[in-house]
């Protein structure tokens, strides 16, 4: 079977429309090359060039010395299939494309000078990145003009570096910078790390003042679920498409991006004119929707779901019972207590049922476990104070998660820095940080009874930031709840 690559897409007329997609400008210079930003704003841009608002194609930077997409991409002349399966407003969605938004890929540490010609390059107006939240982080290095840094942070200023002493400090040159980490105010955070790398290269102040007053870092808010590679079945895809692709990248149909970025990057950026689901504007209130509603469904039915026996969302979803508690907690707990207009509220809670339908993409519910005492204090914990603070009540379903992650916490071996949990499914790895699995541990294992038990746990503010014993009902709540599940196991019907 034939690779997928330009010369294959052409003679097979993969690449839609009449477009010649191959060989338009690179416009936009890309830090990582993983599934998410292909599958993603890669897919985007295509979407533009469909339908000739953009016309400008990817510079695809490797974000570290061990990548491997690279060589997969200039094999393939930057062109990969989007797999999109899910179900979207009840219906089933089930497509294959050819993107052609990649120009090529580069790695940094063998071709540095290839990157900084990109950087120079006036055409390139856009800097996209996804190196996930590790990589907005700081990290001291020196500067070698010849050589690329290994921080993503210290990559960016070294580009900007370039381009201003190519440009002589033109205004006109700066970018248009796009983060899609999963940060709070990543683009502040990437500015504001880039002024101190800058300082600590002593770069020039001239340069300092350019970065702040000519380029423009869009805070970000990225959503969509990309599985990637389908490791399952890759033989049934290559069969279906009529050629190899080792980068076949599979998502969900559902997607939402939105930037707080200002005119100008929305008149080279228009994705709102062809349809895709981008708003442009404060990221805060999506932020709340997202990590509420979409984050908040998630944590809620987590430990239930898998102590109950279920393995993934999607079994969950198929259990009236437990689809019933989703709803209940979504609509009647999480909802109410949001600061937004119904249509919005009911708009967004509608499609993370869908997500979770999607029978396509299995959300393992052992993987959405990881750090769930952190998530629960971020996600939930918000809504149930405020849910209290509205009603004078405890929140039913949110209470029945509260128990049933603290019954999921029970370790019952501590070995080699594991801490396992077991239920009807059978043994399972706890994954919390060390401090937070011990204190469950000694817990479960020091305290002579349920009473005790729960007053440690509520009271431990380092888990919390307060003292949930201060929640009038809490204690009482999560105390019947817990005390059935240790004795009869998760029974989900009996909070609705």
């Amino acid at each position: 079977m034939d690779r997928l690559n330009r010369e294959l897409a052409v003679a097979g007329q993969l690449l839609s429309s009449n477009v010649d997609y191959l060989s338009l400008p690179e416009k936009v210079l890309q830090f990582g090359e993983g599934n998410f930003l292909r599958g993603f704003v890669d897919w985007m841009i295509h979407e533009l060039n469909k339908n000739q608002v953009f016309n400008g194609r990817i510079v695809a930077v490797q974000p570290t010395p061990h990548g491997k997409v690279v060589p997969k991409l200039n094999a393939q002349d930057g062109l990969y299939t989007v797999a999109l399966r899910g179900i979207q407003n009840g219906e089933v969605v089930d497509t294959r494309e050819v993107v052609s938004s990649i120009s090529r890929g580069i790695n940094p540490y063998a071709d540095w000078g290839k990157v900084l010609d990109a950087a120079a390059d006036p055409n390139i107006e856009v800097v996209v990145s996804n190196t996930t939240e590790s990589g907005l982080k700081y990290m001291q290095e020196n500067f070698y003009a010849d050589q690329s840094p290994v921080s993503f942070p210290a990559k960016l200023t070294a580009c900007m570096f370039h381009r201003f002493q190519v440009c002589n400090g033109n205004p006109s040159m700066g970018w248009f910078i796009i983060p899609c980490e999963l940060v709070e105010d990543n683009g502040d955070v990437l500015r504001d790390l880039v002024l101190a790398i800058a300082e600590d290269w002593k770069l020039p102040g001239r340069f300092k003042e350019w970065v702040v007053d000519h380029n423009f870092f869009c805070n970000t808010l990225v959503d969509r679920i990309v599985t990637g590679f389908p490791r399952n079945n890759p033989e049934t895809f290559q069969e279906e498409l009529g050629y190899e692709d080792e980068l076949l990248t599979a998502g969900e149909p559902y997607h939402l991006f939105v930037l707080d970025g200002n005119d100008g990057i929305q008149e080279k950026l228009p994705f709102h004119k062809v349809g895709l689901h981008v708003h442009w504007g404060d990221v805060t209130p999506f932020r709340e929707l997202k990590v509420k509603i979409l984050n908040g469904a998630h944590t809620l039915i987590c430990p239930a779901g898998f102590l109950s026996g279920k393995e993934t969302v999607q079994e969950v979803m198929s259990d009236p019972n437990f689809e019933a508690f989703v709803k209940k907690g979504m609509y009647e707990e999480i909802l109410p207590v949001l600061q937004f207009a119904d249509g919005t509220k009911n708009e967004f809670a509608a499609s993370v049922l869908d997500r979770f339908r999607n029978p396509f993409n299995p959300h393992h519910l052992l993987d959405i476990s990881l750090n769930s005492i952190a998530k629960f204090k971020t996600r939930l914990l918000p809504t149930l104070v405020q849910y209290v603070e509205k009603f004078a009540d405890i929140p039913a379903a949110i209470a029945y998660s509260l128990a049933s992650l603290i019954y999921f916490y029970k370790s019952v071996r501590a070995e080699d820095g594991q801490f396992t949990g077991n239920c009807i499914q059978g043994e399972y790895l706890i994954r919390d940080n060390k401090e937070v699995q011990q204190f469950f541990y000694d817990t479960w294992n020091d305290s002579e009874n349920m009473i005790v038990l729960v007053d440690k746990v509520l009271s431990n503010e380092t888990l919390w930031d307060m003292d949930l014993l201060a929640i009038p009902g809490l204690k009482e709540a999560v105390l019947s709840h817990l005390e059935h599940i240790a004795n009869g196991g998760i029974d989900i019907a009996a909070v609705l």
